[in-house]
Formats: structure tokens, C-alpha cells, sequence
């Protein structure tokens, strides 16, 4: 049994540069300090309808935004929930998107699996073969855009093209660890549902899922008998239509972080994003092939997390232990039993750059003796 170990406040910072959560701009943190309002009031539409439409100017979007309080694990639930009458079919190639099989399953539907090695990436003909061949219809068609298990980026938009040229079939693009440091557009690749979590590539403090629904997908939850509840889609953006709010009493304390690292974001624009967390990625790979090697399949290397081989055989653990240790840095080892120590992860996402990934780089090549 569990046993309590309290919180004190004697606790080292330590640089984040783990898969999420990532760094958060003092300034983000600070404007989570505002004297608390009540979330029926004026001043809540105000911030509300002011995160939800700087989300869309941001992402270059025309369809809906949900800002809700919940992981982007709710989303991942509510979708299939808002969409799926039977049948499902799940890619998968990493942890994320089998826990999205999963998911799919304990909620009673028929999941068909387009399954892939980890580290290996959806392929768009494959999927295209598959549902040529398959004579299920399929209601929804999932993957993950960037799965950080594997350090994988598959190409949704790709994907995306494939499975509108099915109508009646709808595209779920789990981006938790992506959207907001790597660019997709949405509109133009036929993603008819896309879900983030804000403490990945957003840079803000967690507790808040942002999910971009398109009308298509609002006019089939509609037409189904049932639907989530917390996470309809109907339920949640006609609220928002009627009030300018959210339906259940939100973390306003973080709406106003989001409210305020938007503002940042948008000043960056979009594309300047896209580009720096480009350029931290093509860093990152570079040194890890120069010392290690990458774990994912060539060409689909994640943008925002990179997975690397352990091919020196390092102690990870112990690494990571020690750069924490001396450095005040930390970052992550390989997903699960299975990866753990045959690979390590490092998280350049949100408000990091090249130089600050360099001075991790550089620490680990102390503590390990590269």
C-alpha cells in the first residue's frame, strides 16, 4: 500500500527535458496568481472566448475548438465515444496508439488494428490497402500523429488524404506530444478530430485539453443515439455557441496561463515555431548519431521528442540520475520494460531552443564519458 510522503518546499529546480511537462515562461506561471472569479461571470466569457479564438488564429484553423479541463486522454476517449458506432481501426506503432485500441475496446466497439513494429511508422498505402481490402466499414480511422514512446512522427497528412476519400469514415489524430511544435494543416488533410494536451509543445502548465473538431464530425455526433457526456462535441461547442463558456466549472487558474503563453505564441507565429522546434530536432539527431544512433525509422523522426538508441550501452538510469544530480537537468529514459535502457528520450519541445538542448547534450556527454 501506498504510504504518504509529504510535499515540502525544499525541492531543486530542474530543467525540463522530458517528453512532457515541459518549461513554462515565468510570466505563464505568474498569471495563474489572479484573484479568483466566479466561471459564469463576464470576465470568464471574456477569457473563454479569447483562448478558444486565439487557438484557431494560432493553429490556422476554420473548424471548432474545445479548451476543456482534462488530460488530452479525454479526447482520446470522448472521440470514439462522439463517433464510432461499431467499428474502429487503430494504427498502431507505439504505446499511445495501442492505449488508443485499447480504449476503443473497453468502450464495447469492434477495433481492427493496422499494427506496426515500434519504431516502424504508418505507412498512408498501407492504410489505403487495408481499407480497399476490408469489407468492414469503418466508422473512424485513428493514429497518432507523434508517437513519443518511439520517437516516431507519422505522416497524418498523408494519412489524412488517404481516409477522406472515404466519407463516411472519420480521421482521429491523437497530436498530444506535436501540436504547437510541429505544423499540420489541419483543414487541408481532411482531420476531421485532432487532441493536444497544453503542457507538451504548448508551454504551459498542465490540466487542460485542446481538441479542433470539424463540422463533420460535430453533424455525425449529432446523428448518433449517444455521445460523452463531459466531452460531446455537440454538448461542449453549443454551450459555447449560447454562453461563450465551458459547460462544467473549468481550472480557470490555468485558462489564464493558456490565456497569456498564447499571446506568445502567436507573437512567434506559427511557422517561426514550427521552425525552431525543426532545428532543435535536427541538432538533437545529429548528436545522437555522431554518439548513439536513432531508434526510429529514418525519414519519421519525431519533431518535439527524440527517441535515441542506447548503442554504447550506458547505464541510463544512472545517467540520468547523475546529469539530474549535477546539472539540474532532466531528462527521460526508454518507454516502458521494453525500452528503458535500450533507449533514452529527450524533450526539445516548447519554450527550449538549440542552445539550451546543447547544454544537455553536453552534460550527458560529461556524466557518460563520451
Amino acid at each position: 500500500m501506498t504510504k504518504k510522503q509529504e510535499y515540502t518546499d525544499d525541492y531543486l529546480d530542474k530543467t525540463l527535458y522530458i517528453p512532457g511537462p515541459t518549461e513554462v515562461r515565468e510570466d505563464v506561471i505568474d498569471a495563474m496568481c489572479e484573484p479568483m472569479f466566479g466561471h459564469r461571470m463576464d470576465r470568464m466569457t471574456d477569457l473563454y472566448t479569447t483562448i478558444v479564438e486565439d487557438t484557431k488564429e494560432f493553429l490556422g484553423t476554420d473548424n471548432d475548438v474545445i479548451v476543456l479541463t482534462a488530460s488530452g486522454t479525454e479526447f482520446m476517449e470522448s472521440s470514439i465515444l462522439n463517433l464510432v458506432d461499431e467499428n474502429v481501426l487503430c494504427t498502431t506503432c507505439g504505446s499511445f496508439s495501442e492505449r488508443q485500441a485499447n480504449v476503443a475496446e473497453r468502450l464495447g466497439k469492434t477495433v481492427d488494428t493496422l499494427e506496426y513494429e515500434w519504431g516502424k511508422a504508418v505507412k498512408p498505402e498501407d492504410v489505403r490497402e487495408y481499407l480497399e481490402e476490408s469489407e468492414t466499414d469503418y466508422d473512424v480511422v485513428t493514429c497518432v500523429m507523434n508517437e513519443s514512446s518511439t520517437g516516431v512522427r507519422n505522416p497524418v497528412e498523408e494519412i489524412g488524404d488517404v481516409v477522406a476519400e472515404y466519407p463516411d469514415t472519420y480521421f482521429v489524430v491523437d497530436a498530444v506530444s506535436a501540436l504547437g511544435g510541429d505544423y499540420v494543416d489541419i483543414d487541408g488533410h481532411g482531420i476531421d478530430v485532432i487532441f493536444t494536451s497544453v503542457q507538451k509543445a504548448f508551454a504551459m502548465p498542465p490540466g487542460l485539453a485542446v481538441c479542433v473538431v470539424s463540422e463533420d464530425a460535430y453533424e455525425r455526433e449529432i446523428a448518433k443515439d449517444s455521445a460523452s457526456w463531459y466531452g460531446g462535441f455537440q454538448r461542449t461547442l453549443d454551450y459555447y455557441d449560447r454562453k461563450g463558456q465551458t459547460h462544467s466549472t473549468p481550472a480557470i487558474p490555468i485558462m489564464l496561463a493558456y490565456r497569456k503563453q498564447m499571446k506568445h505564441m502567436l507573437e512567434e507565429t506559427h511557422a517561426e515555431r514550427d521552425q525552431r522546434h525543426r532545428e532543435m530536432a535536427e541538432y538533437t539527431r545529429e548528436w545522437a548519431r555522431e554518439h548513439f544512433d536513432m531508434f526510429p525509422e529514418a525519414g519519421y523522426e519525431s519533431q518535439t521528442v527524440s527517441c535515441i538508441e542506447n548503442t554504447q550501452g550506458i547505464d541510463v538510469a544512472a545517467t540520468i540520475d547523475a546529469v539530474s544530480e549535477k546539472y539540474d537537468m532532466v531528462f527521460s529514459n526508454g518507454y516502458g520494460s521494453a525500452l528503458g535502457e535500450e533507449t533514452f528520450r529527450i524533450g526539445h519541445m516548447g519554450e527550449h531552443d538549440v542552445e539550451s538542448i546543447r547544454t544537455l547534450t553536453d552534460a550527458i556527454e560529461d556524466v557518460a564519458g563520451l
